[in-house]
């Protein structure tokens, strides 16, 4: 009957709604000084304030070794770097500063982590995240815009603006659900986007869409 067959389809639905879409996995199987993906962002990043959020997995954090997790760099600087360091904090670099604000995190290992870094100018409040729950926030870089004009890779601290890398400084591990937006989302967004809720969309950096460029040896998985 047309009852019958409304209820089907209703159940159906359910089902496959609760399908998780296909998502893209970078795998870096070693250390390299050439291997590295550029995301082709998909609006301008010239930024007052931006939330950064990924999938990471490694298992270099148990190491005394700096690790890259994501480089922004134009012409004259590095202009937004995050790192693991060597002392095991986790620092967020702007415009080319060798005074990063740094965080005591837990750290990296090889299960996926879920991290998110968020900046605002106006108040120069700064957070990082991890699996849904905030940091403490430190203020710094009150007043400077991130600059545009450069280029986002993972997997190398580039020196110069698409090269200079450093084998000791690689990633190595896997990254995925890499999203950005140019302001700060909330802490409660935040922790809905590591419960699997995936709004609103990055704006600069959406990982279902962002066109991505493979360089040297790295893996791109479906799961």
């Amino acid at each position: 009957s047309w009852y019958c067959g409304t209820i089907l389809f209703y159940c159906i639905s359910l089902v496959f709604n609760q399908i998780e879409p296909v998502r893209r996995t970078l795998v870096f199987t070693e250390e390299t000084n050439n291997s590295y993906v550029e995301l082709l962002p998909q609006k301008n990043l010239s930024m007052q304030a931006f939330t950064l959020c990924m999938q990471l997995a490694t298992e270099l954090a148990s190491d005394e070794r700096e690790i890259i997790l994501f480089a922004y760099r134009t012409v004259d600087f590095d202009e937004l770097n995050v790192w693991r360091e060597a002392d095991s904090t986790y620092i967020l670099y702007l415009q080319g500063s060798y005074d990063g604000v740094s965080f005591h995190l837990p750290e990296l290992n090889t299960f996926e982590t879920n991290l998110c870094v968020t900046w605002e100018s106006k108040s120069g409040l700064t957070a990082f995240h991890v699996d849904g729950k905030r940091s403490v926030r430190k203020m710094y870089k009150q007043g400077n815009i991130v600059q545009p004009g450069g280029r986002v890779i993972l997997g190398q601290d580039p020196d110069s603006l698409l090269g200079s890398f450093n084998i000791n400084q690689c990633f190595v591990g896997e990254i995925r659900d890499v999203n950005m937006w140019d302001y700060v989302l909330s802490d409660s967004m935040i922790g809905a986007l590591h419960g699997g809720k995936l709004f609103p969309k990055g704006n600069i950096f959406d990982w279902e869409t962002v066109k991505l460029q493979v360089n040297g040896i790295v893996q791109i998985l479906w799961d």
